[in-house]
């Protein structure tokens, strides 16, 4: 998943076909290589981990299909039948590459395991599955140490930690991405330390231990993933935190006097619906009302993160509450 970095830039309403195109054709054409290198080593050797770690690549290349699905659903515009967007759509498809990293994934892996478990045979020559090995670490250093820049530079704009923001973010797309690469790497050690074993001690159960293990992990990965996406689908909403700070530059404006309600949830990546109550300063006429809080729903929807904002002015029992306090 080398390319998603480029790919995740450039998915956005403004991105030239042409080179969105190009993004996806070199992300999905570097995830098949590297799924296509680790299947022959895995024919080549025999080695159970090594297969297991070529059903990993082959999901995760289905996955990024999946993900350029979501992103493409995500930056439709709204319209009249869908006013808050298709940014929930990108949860649905990210919610079908978790599904199938845990049922398909980790079942081939742990299964492949057990039923090597107990097989007798010498070791193979695993110069083939270690050079693949190699090969892949490097590549997959090289693409993490770049997923987690990409994710080091969102995490600072809302003064957060890489892990935190991969576990709290809304865009499900950059955090299946940041899971499969570190399951990735830990699956590749753990392939590597299977053949290793094997050839060592003659006893195959290491190399089906390493097969049972790294479908362990494509199971648990795929579980927290599927939890987070329902999550947002069911509706998550902005952080105490970032709602007080909304709250605070509202009633910053000159005609705001209070804030007396406010409700902001996640419509799709880093996609945000806003509805607040607010009591207007002084006594204006109807038409200066309406135009104030008009004036604050676009002003608020000028932030890159919202697609609606709704403005109403707070109900009479409020404005009671405001006078005997």
């Amino acid at each position: 998943m080398r390319e998603f970095t480029r790919l995740h830039r450039r998915l956005h309403p403004q991105a030239e076909a042409t080179r969105l195109r190009t993004a996806v054709a070199l992300a999905l054409a570097g995830g098949a290589t590297m799924a296509l290198f680790k299947t022959v080593a895995a024919v080549v050797t025999g080695s159970v981990s090594m297969l297991a770690e070529a059903v990993h690549s082959w999901i995760s290349t289905a996955s990024e299909i999946f993900l350029v699905a979501g992103y493409l659903a995500a930056r439709r515009p709204s319209d009249d039948a869908h006013p808050l967007g298709y940014g929930r759509e990108s949860f649905v498809w990210s919610l079908f590459g978790s599904i199938v990293m845990c049922v398909v994934g980790a079942q081939v892996a742990i299964w492949r395991g057990i039923t090597q478990w107990s097989t007798i045979e010498p070791p193979p020559d695993y110069r083939v599955g270690y050079a693949v090995v190699l090969f892949s670490l490097a590549f997959q250093c090289l693409s993490f140490a770049r997923a987690v820049r990409f994710v080091r530079e969102r995490a600072a704009e809302r003064d957060l930690g890489i892990f935190k923001h991969v576990l709290d973010t809304s865009d499900s797309q950059l955090r299946a991405v940041v899971i499969g690469d570190l399951i990735a790497l830990i699956g590749l050690v753990i392939a590597g330390l299977g053949m290793a074993l094997h050839q060592l001690t003659d006893e195959v159960r290491y190399d089906a231990l390493g097969s049972i293990l790294i479908g362990a992990l494509m199971g648990l990965a795929g579980l927290v993933l599927i939890n987070v996406n329902r999550r947002f689908l069911a509706g998550v909403p902005l952080s105490r935190e970032r709602q007080e700070l909304a709250i605070h530059a509202i009633e910053q404006h000159p005609q705001i006097e209070r804030v007396t309600y406010f409700f902001a949830e996640y419509v799709g990546p880093d996609r945000l619906v806003v509805a607040a109550r607010v009591i207007v300063a002084g006594d204006p006429p109807q038409t200066e009302v309406a135009r104030i809080l008009h004036e604050m729903e676009l002003r608020v929807m000028e932030h890159k993160s919202v697609e609606r904002a709704v403005f109403a002015l707070a109900p009479p029992e409020e404005f009671e509450k405001r006078r005997q306090a």
